[in-house]
């Protein structure tokens, strides 16, 4: 009977890495697993503008954390997730940019503009633009330094600041201005530009001969009859429709014909009768088609002492 052989020795094994498990298969354990997630995850290729881009991607000490050769702490979790928080902002920034500077050039183009209006606006109420020369167009009979000093009272404002109302009280004292226009002229002029009634005859009263425009106004009065101008002599008085047809036949009557007229009388608006001055009378009519009854009254023959020229096609005379 043999005897049985003595047993191998058994192999000696490896030591254990601490990065494997006894067999050799597990990676981490567990908690170096988890202490490992916390570190900051970046790419190689990715540019960091912030401040931890000269920072290494793993420290030696998340290194020691991680394969559990040193027990995390508070701190450590703490420089890990300012790391982590560093990371994300940079990658936030990195494809944020195009936004933020499409943003502020709005924004810079904004601002400009209104700065720009405010300026200008800041610019047209100062001084810069002050009233120093008033130019008044269209005076005929009005006095210039009559009008120059009663606008003086605009005189240094600011063109927008010219008063308006001021201007027209102040015109309202020269009944002889019919329309008048204000124009500003940067820097520093503003234009007046006046209208003048036209005084189209005179009208006898207890005062004298009063002086009137086609709408009635009374322009002036003196105790003499002024020359040149036809006395008006119209049922109702200077607000009855009679005197508003007697003013526009008036208005109507070219310089040639106008100058021969010495009276004009109406009752109604549809009776103007002109006497000429040689003492021949006219019949007129309304003040319709003035301009075809003008051409009849210098169309027909001399020599009579009355004119129908109330139809201009058919003219009558005696």
């Amino acid at each position: 009977m043999r005897r049985p052989g003595a047993l191998p020795a058994p192999q000696e094994r490896p030591a254990a890495s601490p990065l494997a498990d006894p067999e050799g298969l597990a990676p981490l354990p567990e908690e170096p697993r988890r202490r490992a997630s916390l570190l900051p995850f970046r790419r190689p290729d990715d540019a960091d503008e912030s401040a931890a881009a000269d920072e290494p991607v793993v420290s030696a000490e998340q290194i020691a954390i991680a394969t559990g050769e040193r027990a995390a702490g508070w701190k450590d979790v703490w420089r890990a997730s300012r790391a982590r928080r560093r990371a994300l902002r940079a990658e936030i920034r990195r494809f944020t940019a195009r936004s933020r500077r499409r943003r502020m050039t709005w924004v810079i183009s904004l601002s400009s503009i209104v700065l720009l209006i405010a300026g200008s606006v800041g610019a047209a109420y100062s001084p810069l633009f002050a009233v120093e020369r008033i130019a008044i167009e269209g005076t005929v009979t009005l006095d210039q330094n009559a009008l120059q000093q009663a606008l003086a009272g605009q005189m240094g404002r600011p063109l927008p600041l010219v008063d308006q109302s001021e201007i027209k009280a102040a015109l309202v004292g020269f009944p002889l201005i019919e329309t008048y226009a204000l124009e500003a002229r940067p820097p520093h002029d503003l234009l007046l530009r006046i209208v003048e009634r036209t005084p189209i005859g005179v009208v006898a009263s207890d005062a004298g001969f009063t002086v009137v425009d086609a709408a009635g106004v009374v322009l002036s009065t003196a105790g003499d009859k002024p020359a040149g101008l036809p006395q008006i002599d119209a049922a109702g008085g200077l607000t009855s429709p009679a005197f508003a047809a007697a003013g526009q036949v008036l208005r109507s009557l070219s310089s040639e014909v106008h100058g021969l007229v010495g009276l004009v009388r109406a009752t109604t608006p549809d009776d103007v009768t002109l006497i000429l001055g040689d003492g021949t009378e006219v019949l007129w009519g309304s003040a319709e088609n003035s301009s075809a009854k003008t051409r009849a009254f210098l169309a027909a023959p001399d020599g009579y002492g009355y004119y129908d020229v109330s139809s201009p096609r058919s003219v009558i005379v005696r």
